[in-house]
């Protein structure tokens, strides 16, 4: 009998400490930062749930500023909140993929940046099935009834980035025609046609372009191939600027021409993103421009406008709303104004608004020279 007393004990503890274990596992299932993939969940358990889907990692806009803007406003207008991110890595299978990893996962509004615009249409149509709402972030989404979208006007940013050129290759020319290598962006993105279609309206009639090319993804490789074929064509002597349409492709071009030993403070280049290494290139006179969109607030519109459709509340009444025509309906948007950013206005422009610190952009001793010259310090 004292045997089976002891069985029966031994048993009753056993099962104890299985339901204890089973608890506790329980205990730490919920909350904190859950990452599968490219895709994360950032959040408290019981909040709604926001899906933030980002196209491409190539342009260090969307992992360094957009992202981290985006998910600190939420946690202002709304701390119990749930994120869920992903980042298509300029996939837009994977990016269907992962809106539909999110619309399983309960999110209840997209905020979506289509790495092809007119095949998001298919992610915009399961998101109307299942009565979610969709902002478009930055690239309009063409074909389909989104809800909202929120971005700069992208083709007046090919107008300030011809027309900064323009009138610099004109103070150079000496009264001859300037000749241009334009580089564009990704021919599946909106807002690349967009960028092209302003820079054409300034430039065509003035220069002669002399080579064209869109680049496949954004890639910076790809842009540094385009150009090396652009000097292969033309000659060393064969152009006198180069549109680029952002930050990225601009350094790929810079960087064909040193490898092709072309000084590139001989040959105006634009960019687009003001991103760090553009800004420090234009310190050292190795890019002539970019353009500061001042993400920050793009960011930020884009978390209020998600927080009021997950809540079921209309747009906030401090934003600029205008009708956007994306093919399907007039799109309730706002669109901010983009900036020039030449030498003289990165203090006004980028370090005033804490894009960046003159600490983080002049961090050698020839960036803290150029910077010095700049009045930056």
């Amino acid at each position: 009998m004292r045997t089976r007393s002891a069985l029966i004990r031994f048993c009753v503890a056993a099962i104890v400490v299985g339901m204890v274990l089973v608890l506790a596992g329980c205990a730490t299932g919920g909350g904190g930062t859950a990452t599968t993939g490219t895709a994360t969940t950032t959040a408290p358990a019981g909040g709604v749930k926001i899906a933030l889907l980002l196209p491409e990692s190539k342009t260090a806009r969307y992992e360094t500023q957009d992202k981290p803007l985006f998910e600190a406003k939420v946690k202002e207008l709304d701390p119990t909140a749930e994120i869920l991110y992903s980042n298509a890595n300029q996939d837009a299978t994977q990016q269907q993929a992962q809106a539909d990893a999110a619309l399983t996962n309960g999110a209840k509004v997209l905020v979506l940046d289509p790495v092809d615009s007119a095949s998001a249409a298919s992610i915009v149509k399961k998101a109307n099935a299942a009565g979610v709402p969709v902002i478009a972030y930055d690239r309009l989404i063409t074909g389909a009834p989104i809800d909202n979208y929120i971005s700069f006007d992208n083709e007046q940013v090919g107008k300030l980035q011809g027309q900064a050129l323009l009138t610099k290759l004109l103070a150079m020319s000496g009264g001859k025609k300037p000749r241009v290598v334009m580089i564009n962006g990704s021919p599946t993105d909106n807002n690349a046609t967009l960028f092209k279609k302003g820079a054409h309206s300034v430039l065509d009639g003035k220069v002669d372009i002399v080579a064209e090319y869109d680049t496949p993804d954004w890639s910076p490789d790809k842009a540094q191939t385009e150009m090396d074929q652009a000097i292969t064509k033309v000659g060393k002597d064969g152009f006198d600027g180069v549109l680029a349409a952002n930050d990225g492709t601009g350094g790929g071009a810079i960087a064909a021409m040193k490898a092709a030993g072309i000084d590139p403070k001989t040959r105006p280049t634009t960019g687009q993103d003001a991103e760090l290494a553009a800004i420090q290139r234009i310190l050292l006179g190795e890019q002539y421009m970019t353009i500061y969109k001042a993400i920050k607030a793009e960011a930020s519109t884009a978390a209020e406008m998600a927080v009021a459709l997950a809540q079921g509340k209309p747009l906030p009444s401090t934003l600029t709303v205008v009708n956007v025509n994306n093919g399907v309906k007039d799109v309730p948007s706002v669109l901010l104004k983009p900036v020039t950013v030449l030498t003289d206005s990165i203090k006004a422009t980028v370090v005033q608004d804490g894009f960046w610190t003159v600490t983080q952009i002049a961090n050698t001793p020839a960036l803290q020279a150029a910077a010095k010259a700049a009045g930056l310090q």
